[in-house]
């Protein structure tokens, strides 16, 4: 049954996720409460009511659903506690079973695998001596990620043959000193790949079953951050058709509420494997505030609040280029104006109030007759926001 618009829509996280979604339900008429352990998060300054509270304190969710008609995510850190307690008094999607396998990445790993879905080589290990005979097992060529926990690059280390545990070029102490600086927690081993390109794809579906998928985003990474994505992804018609496929099988066979993000690797010999869910709004579609017919975040909304789901249409093509603090802690200030001065550019910034290197502070979206050049303006929009941006910019798809 829709939720429709004038109702309460209630986030579990208030970062910069939220707040797009907050804006967007607003603009649909909807009044939204969040919770966050961060009292001047970025979405506070547009909801109704800031809940301030840790994602595990289940008694604050609880009274945050029960004030409101829907209740939905931005973050995948809240306790499975919370969402039960939430679900006591409204629906909360998507759904704690959704989330639960999401949050674990050994787990994540182990469902897709067991289900039929395309992973590459990985192992779980929890003590230093399964890392050293996983790490000899893959060649020395692989990452090591904390199962739980870690965003953006963190709780995340990549090995080089040379300088592996167990491959003749480090000791049995070293795995220790590795598995230690990684919180001596399970972790999740997977040999690395020979990767053309890197891409996602978002599904949105309803708790009535409806289905709405985007064209797959091609994304560029740097130290495990985003720094660009290009929507739609220059993909072949054969890699788009199977990105999406595998996209829609997963949230039909997860019956996801809301939206689900499929990170995707494709390798050099055409094959595409699975690298990561993300069950909530994804940086690798903020594209879609102005390259489709609805965004995103509207799409969320829509999606939590079972009302008919938006057109994907690729309205124009788009690029983003993240913003990071290291912007802002330049030798000058960022000079906006002089970005806003490229045409077909637009600025989005999230409201935080501290720049730290690596953090997400914003993004620049730019459109275009296609997507490599809306990925020029917003290069060029960067050169002129920052004298520091030189150490900034990226190459171009396949140079």
């Amino acid at each position: 049954m829709p939720i429709y618009p004038g109702s309460t829509l209630a986030i579990l996280g208030g970062g910069q996720l939220g707040r797009m979604t907050a804006l967007a339900a607003r603009t649909l008429g909807y009044k939204v409460h969040a919770l966050d352990p961060d009292p001047d998060c970025p979405a506070r300054s547009v909801l109704d009511r800031c809940v301030v509270a840790p994602f595990d304190d289940a008694s604050q969710a609880a009274d945050l659903a029960s004030q409101s008609d829907v209740v939905t995510l931005e973050i995948e850190k809240v306790s499975l506690d919370s969402l039960a307690a939430a679900g006591r008094f409204a629906p909360v999607r998507p759904s704690a079973d959704v989330l639960g396998m999401v949050q674990d990445r050994g787990v994540q790993k182990t469902w897709l695998s067991r289900n039929g879905f395309p992973v590459g080589p990985f192992r779980e290990i929890a003590t230093s001596a399964q890392l050293l005979e996983a790490t000899r097992a893959m060649g020395g060529a692989c990452f090591v990620k904390s199962c739980v926990g870690g965003y953006d690059g963190r709780g995340q280390l990549r090995l080089s043959p040379g300088a592996s545990p167990g491959d003749g070029g480090a000791s049995d102490a070293d795995a220790a000193a590795l598995f230690l600086s990684l919180g001596g927690q399970r972790c999740v081993v997977e040999q690395a790949l020979d990767l053309e390109a890197e891409l996602s794809v978002l599904v949105a579906r309803s708790p009535s079953g409806k289905l709405a998928v985007y064209p797959p985003a091609l994304n560029h990474h740097r130290d495990q951050i985003l720094d660009w994505s290009l929507l739609p992804g220059p993909l072949s018609a054969a890699v788009t058709g199977q990105a999406v496929q595998i996209a829609l099988e997963l949230a039909v066979g997860l019956r996801v509420e809301g939206l689900l993000v499929v990170e995707l690797f494709l390798l050099k010999d055409g094959r595409l494997l699975i690298n990561e869910l993300a069950p909530r709004p994804h940086n690798s579609y903020h594209a879609s505030e102005v390259a489709c017919a609805t965004s995103q975040f509207e799409q969320a909304v829509r999606a939590v609040c079972d009302l008919p789901l938006g057109s994907v249409e690729i309205v124009r093509p788009a690029a983003i280029l993240n913003l990071l603090g290291d912007v802002w802690l330049g030798s000058t200030p960022p000079a906006f104006e002089a970005a806003l001065e490229v045409p077909g550019v637009r600025l989005h910034l999230y409201g935080k109030r501290v720049a730290r290197p690596g953090r997400k502070m914003g993004h620049l979206s730019a459109t275009g007759r296609t997507p490599e050049e809306a990925l020029v303006a917003a290069k060029l929009a960067m050169a002129r926001l920052s004298a520091q941006s030189g150490q900034l910019e990226l190459p171009l798809p396949g140079r």
